[in-house]
């Protein structure tokens, strides 16, 4: 029988905040094993419970000192990399936040033996990719995709002023949306031809997904509205300014039938009906001189608001169109007709109307 409470309340306290509080989840568990063992469990029972072996429970239940928790740690905890000195570590964290090309090399990434190589050259300390790689991801460090940068070619003026200008929009909005809407509006295609992304596999294999390209594509034109995320999205043949247009009386009826359907007078929602603004980017045909004229004239209610050159990232709906494709990715589609059928359960999902 298993003895229980052999731990002191001063033990187990602090125990518990280790447990709380240590970044490192060997020691977590392992402290686990002492909190568990002082409950009366068999180390059968504490291994099934952490996915263990008993071997490895009792191992540390009999070497492990619950006052000495430097008994419980792996050594590279302690961020004894063998060879790896202060000043190594820290050449290290600077280098792999630069760019390659800021220090003379013509490769545009850090890999774990490129950095072995360099830090080696510089330090003398020879250190595996595998070492590097470990160290960096004890330091908080991953190794992902990187994203495509537009900030080169943005204005920050032309930004500040708009993001002032759609904060005041959306305080309005927020306060009052029977008098003022914000819209986020864009066009996207989904291609038949097969996204690739990331995806698990297992070691020493890699997943293969059809190379196959298709001809054919659905074009999608919607929005999305601020303050309850309602999505009004059409599938479209071309995105063109006569299709554009439309799409914008089509907003504006829905908006129209909306405020009707809480009793307003028909007749009333030109001059009392809300404001609807329509966050959107600066394609041609978005401005074309006859369509702004066409819905300055016909659709008053609408005011259109241009994002800053180079600006997808104040768009929201870009964050929808992300997901389906996120959602498609590694899909080979038979037919146009087989993904418009799928996008259309994607997007008509909760609080959208297609």
């Amino acid at each position: 029988m298993p003895i229980t409470n052999f731990l002191k309340q001063e033990q187990v306290n602090k125990l518990q905040q280790v447990l709380r509080e240590s970044k490192f989840p060997h020691l977590r568990e392992r402290v686990l094993m002492f909190l568990l063992q002082n409950d009366g469990k068999t180390y059968e029972e504490i291994a099934e419970f952490l996915g263990c072996s008993p071997r490895t429970v009792a191992y540390w239940c009999v070497h492990g000192d619950p006052d000495d928790l430097n008994s419980l740690r792996n050594k590279r905890d302690q961020e004894n990399y063998r060879k790896v000195t202060p000043a190594y570590l820290k050449l290290l964290l600077e280098t792999v936040d630069k760019e390659p090309s800021e220090i003379g090399y013509e490769f545009g990434r850090w890999t774990g033996e490129r950095l072995a190589t360099y830090l080696a050259e510089k330090t003398g300390i020879k250190l595996s990719a595998s070492q590097i790689r470990r160290i960096l991801k004890r330091k908080k460090y991953s190794y992902i995709w990187s994203k495509y940068s537009l900030e080169d070619k943005q204005n920050p003026e032309k930004r500040a002023e708009f993001t002032e200008k759609l904060t005041r929009y959306l305080a309005i909005t927020k306060e009052k949306p029977e008098r003022l809407q914000v819209w986020f509006w864009d066009e996207t295609g989904f291609s038949l031809r097969v996204i690739r992304r990331k995806t698990w596999g297992k070691k020493g294999k890699r997943k293969k997904v059809t190379g196959q390209r298709r001809r054919g594509r659905v074009n999608v034109m919607g929005g999305i509205r601020e303050h309850d995320r309602k999505r009004l999205c059409f599938f479209i043949k071309k995105g063109n300014a006569d299709t554009f247009y439309e799409q914008l009386q089509q907003l504006n009826d829905f908006v129209k039938k909306e405020w009707v359907e809480k009793g307003n007078p028909t007749d009333y929602f030109k001059d009392k009906g809300p404001k609807i603004v329509i966050i959107l980017d600066n394609a041609s045909y978005h401005k074309r001189l006859d369509i702004q004229e066409k819905i300055s004239k016909e659709l008053p209610n609408i005011i259109l608001e241009f994002l800053p050159p180079y600006s997808p990232d104040l768009n929201i709906i870009e964050l929808v169109w992300h997901s389906c494709k996120e959602y498609i990715a590694h899909r080979l589609f038979q037919s146009v007709d087989e993904l418009e059928s799928l996008l259309k359960r994607l997007l008509v999902l909760q609080h959208s109307v297609c």
